[in-house]
């Protein structure tokens, strides 16, 4: 399993809900998983039901097994302030030029130096060592931006390549390419049995690949649960109204004739069943889009009393027993 995970979906897949579970299954039984956002929204903290992170790595949950997650939201500034202090040992300078404005007026001019400081900050965490040798984190999972603009910000290589051909931000950019484009880096999509997310998807697939960026696997969120299956729906529709209505009414729900309570429920049950046959034809028909992009595919199903705590880690479980950890 590569040890950088990068989950990415279009705008209201639950990327981000994705990516908790997604770390709460890869620190089960002792491992440790850093969880880092990059997009300032504070979706990690609302999930696990905690205050707003700082820009720090703060203990968020315990896993099964007694592992450990934490979690990073990347302030881009700050980020900043660190790689200035790495490279140029700027100390209380850099501390002034924050003040000054200087620090986002940089990175608003040149928006690849922020997108090689947001990276870096997650690759460092993935090279990171303690004195034993052992790495700091097992795992470390981005939440990172929307499909749309994922493989742009993963390729900062390319982004920097007009603000530096040589120089620390040059070889900060080399250095991030090399862990992003290793086996050490998956970039997982999460889409919604949809259309337009389905194409955003497979839209996406195809830019990671022409990038040379490592795509792992695709979650198909929010899944809900199949009532019935073709064999059924062809049932369904060549049944006569008059049959159904004696089976409802051997239910006890009243008359078959007509008039009858039975007899009245058959045409709202026809529309429910029309309207569910249209919903899994779509369904099985974006499926099939997926199924053919060629990479190992995970449902997760829509929690029917919404998500929770709980919720996440039944998800987490979820992604463990289907192999993603």
């Amino acid at each position: 399993m590569s040890r950088l995970q990068v989950v990415s979906g279009k705008g209201g897949t639950g990327k981000t809900t994705v990516a908790a579970a997604l770390a709460l299954a890869l620190a089960t039984e002792g491992k440790r998983a850093l969880l880092v956002e990059v997009e300032g929204r504070q979706g990690i903290a609302q999930l696990f039901e905690t205050e707003a992170l700082p820009y720090e790595e703060r203990k968020i949950a315990v896993a099964p097994g007694g592992g450990e997650v934490y979690a990073l939201a990347i302030d881009p500034e700050l980020a900043l302030l660190d790689y200035l202090q790495m490279f140029y040992k700027l100390g209380g300078a850099g501390r002034a030029l924050k003040k000054l404005g200087a620090i986002d007026f940089a990175t608003t001019i040149a928006p690849g130096l922020r997108d090689v400081l947001l990276t870096g900050k997650a690759c460092e965490a993935v090279r990171r060592k303690e004195k034993s040798g052992r790495f700091t984190y097992d795992y470390v999972v981005m939440d990172a931006p929307p499909t749309g603009r994922i493989t742009r910000f993963l390729n900062v290589n390319d982004e920097v390549a007009g603000l530096a051909k040589i120089g620390p931000i040059h070889n900060q950019a080399q250095a991030v390419m090399r862990v992003l484009k290793s086996p050490e880096t998956a970039v997982h999509l999460v889409t919604l049995l949809e259309e337009m997310p389905v194409q955003e998807t497979a839209d996406g697939i195809a830019e990671l690949r022409a990038a040379k960026l490592p795509v792992g696997r695709v979650i198909v969120n929010m899944v809900r649960p199949a009532l019935l299956d073709d064999v059924d729906l062809e049932l369904a529709k060549a049944a006569p109204r008059s049959a159904i209505a004696k089976s409802l009414s051997s239910a006890g729900l009243g008359g078959a004739r007509r008039g009858g309570l039975a007899e009245r429920l058959v045409d709202p049950l026809l529309q429910q069943a029309g309207e569910y046959a249209e919903r899994y034809t779509l369904e099985t028909e974006q499926r099939s889009v997926l199924v053919e992009q060629d990479l190992p595919l995970h449902e997760l199903p829509l929690l029917a009393e919404g998500l929770d705590l709980a919720g996440l880690y039944e998800l987490a479980a979820l992604l463990r027993k289907q192999g993603m950890s």
